[in-house]
């Protein structure tokens, strides 16, 4: 008999998750490298027949009775079909709950995009979420973006107009950071230029940079007292993110922006996680529209416009720039994009 209902429910499990799937499969737009679906398709427009619209219809009476374990077991199964990691499918499916439950109803063709919806999911997920800190230094519209390799590019951009720029400094030489990082922040003196350092938050400080720029494995190595003392320097505090569930890790910190990504497939650093995709961008910037946002990873000339449309309101570029035969009258014609 056991095995008669597990057999059932993984049947119903598959049948709505089908359905799902077909109307949400926008989410994998280029998030395993494939080609760019541009614009991107709406789930209310997908033609479904009959037999799929029963299904969305059981789905809304399971709501209604109270079946919600099945119902959240298929928007997890969804969401693992869409290729999301496991915590963020566990995420999505209890947010998508969490919004049912707010709006009395399922709504199928509605992927979870309320804030509040994945805070409260966020907490019964984790253990131990942390404290919510204090929001660091607003950030304004940050525009083109260029992530640079040393002190002399910097300076090359900010002679340029380029609007931000991150020093990312790879070396193993302390002596040859810190140079670098007070070279930078001399390099930007007297331009309009924003200058973000990636990691070193202390050097960032003491050089008197405008901001610093962590990744999750930053935060997680982060004391307390390192928090404390960017918070009160007024250092512009930008975090990376690479999905649901580390968007909600950098939530608590109040960063100044999140960079989401990465976009595309990139080459220039070993990610753990697949391409997020333009349709995952969509969402994501939905999400945290109360940010200011910066689409990093693989983007370039073709793709800025793309991004932009999903609402963030930055783009972070490497090689489109330092990778151009003329890189100062590039970064110019990028920012036209703007």
């Amino acid at each position: 008999m056991n095995n008669i209902k597990a057999s059932s429910t993984s049947h119903q499990v598959l049948a709505w998750g089908t359905v799902l799937f077909k109307l949400h499969r926008a989410l994998l737009t280029s998030a395993q490298g494939e080609g760019v679906t541009w614009p991107l398709p709406d789930p209310l427009g997908t033609p479904l027949s009959p037999p799929e619209l029963l299904q969305i219809q059981e789905m809304k009476e399971a709501f209604k009775s109270q079946d919600r374990a099945l119902l959240e077991s298929t928007l997890e199964y969804v969401a693992r079909a869409l290729a999301f990691e496991a915590l963020d499918a566990q995420l999505i499916a209890r947010s998508w709950i969490n919004q049912s439950n707010r709006e009395s109803e399922f709504n199928a063709f509605k992927w979870p995009s309320h804030l509040a919806d994945f805070e409260s999911a966020w907490q019964t997920l984790v253990s131990n979420s942390g404290s919510v800190w204090e929001p660091s230094a607003g950030s304004p519209n940050l525009g083109l973006y260029a992530v640079l390799p040393n002190s002399q590019w910097v300076e090359r951009m900010a002679q340029a107009g380029v609007p931000t720029v991150q020093l990312r400094f790879k070396s193993n030489d302390t002596k040859a950071i810190e140079r670098e990082i007070h070279a930078s922040v001399r390099a930007v003196q007297g331009t309009a230029t924003r200058l973000f350092i990636n990691d070193h938050w202390l050097l960032a400080i003491e050089a008197g940079a405008h901001g610093v720029h962590l990744g999750q494995e930053d935060l997680e190595a982060l004391e307390i007292q390192g928090m404390e003392h960017i918070k009160r320097s007024g250092l512009l505090l930008g975090l990376s993110t690479h999905g649901y569930s580390e968007m909600m890790n950098a939530h608590r910190f109040r960063p100044s922006y999140m960079a989401l990504g990465a976009v595309f497939p990139t080459t220039l650093k070993q990610m753990k996680t697949l391409p997020q995709g333009l349709g995952r961008l969509h969402q994501y910037a939905n999400l945290m529209q109360s940010y200011s946002l910066v689409g990093i990873g693989g983007i370039d000339e073709h793709t800025i416009p793309m991004a932009l449309a999903s609402g963030v309101g930055s783009v972070a570029v490497v090689r489109a720039i330092t990778g151009a035969p003329e890189p100062e009258k590039e970064a110019k014609r990028l920012m036209k994009l703007f």
